[in-house]
């Protein structure tokens, strides 16, 4: 027994000698660390994914309806309202956007129908209408419609957070904002970045230390406001303006909002939404 004793701690001690030596050899290699896998890493191929610099991509959106903003020939103008009979939240999302929107108005719907008020809004030069809607007596949902011949989104928005809400947070400035869009990478992506793009000023100013963020990730749209400062030559701090969101795209239609002969160029469908959830669209 003692014999057989002394046999297994002989063993056990050359084992972790062995794993010892394992160890000091990986910390020593100057191999890299693997990366971690997520499920934006190892999202599915999507045949739209598209490269900005690439030239028929250029060329498709000299020609879309918001080449004109780019080419800085149409200043955005856009009209805020939301559903009928608006209640105080709703209102208070309103304002908050108009505040954001530097270019932007904010009137009452009176009941008007979406058709008669593109074609009134047409008129009258504006570039962009949104619609708020609500669900009860709170925001849910966005349309806008680019002036005068589309596209038109649908989102679902929730997570709404009001600027008093927001903790610590910066002083309102009516400075022209910078605009950073993050991760629209497919067509369906660059078709919705240039549609939220086109509706703040092409001229920011830069002065006003004053940042809008619209990022994707997984296909949600998340939405915050900062004022910079710089601290020194390396660091800068953040302070969050507000409001705070987050947008789901539901459907783009290719002309303005049509509920009968509108013709969808995307639409998101429960199958596909359960087929993998590894599969993202914009």
């Amino acid at each position: 027994m003692k014999l057989q004793n002394k046999l297994n701690q002989e063993e056990v001690i050359a084992k972790k000698k062995a794993k010892d030596e394992r160890r000091e050899e990986k910390a020593k290699s100057d191999a890299p660390k693997g990366i971690p896998r997520t499920i934006e890493n190892t999202r599915e191929p999507d045949d739209t994914w598209v490269d900005p610099e690439d030239e028929e991509v250029k060329e498709d959106e000299s020609m879309d309806p918001m080449s004109g903003y780019f080419e800085r020939q149409r200043e955005p103008k856009v009209l805020i309202t939301s559903s009928d009979n608006p209640h105080t939240k709703t209102i208070k999302f309103c304002r908050e956007l108009k505040q954001t929107l530097e270019t932007a108005e904010f009137r009452w719907r009176n009941r008007m129908p979406i058709k008669k008020m593109v074609k009134a809004a047409s008129k009258r030069n504006y570039t962009h209408i949104i619609i708020v809607n609500e669900d009860h007596r709170k925001p849910n949902a966005l349309l806008i419609i680019h002036l005068p011949k589309g596209p038109t989104a649908y989102f679902r928005m929730s997570s709404v957070r009001f600027c008093d809400q927001i903790k610590n947070r910066a002083k309102y400035m009516k400075h022209r904002p910078e605009l950073i869009m993050n991760n629209f990478n497919t067509r369906m992506g660059h078709t919705v970045g240039r549609l939220i793009t086109s509706m703040f000023h092409y001229d920011p100013q830069f002065h006003g230390r004053r940042v809008v963020t619209f990022h994707n990730q997984r296909d949600y749209i998340f939405f915050r406001q900062h004022r910079y400062q710089f601290k020194d030559g390396n660091k800068v701090a953040l302070q969050e303006m507000g409001p705070r969101f987050t947008l789901r795209l539901k459907w783009v239609q290719a002309g303005t909002f049509d509920t009968k002969f509108g013709e969808y160029e995307w639409a998101l469908k429960r199958h596909e939404m359960e087929t993998s959830r590894r599969r993202f669209f914009i």
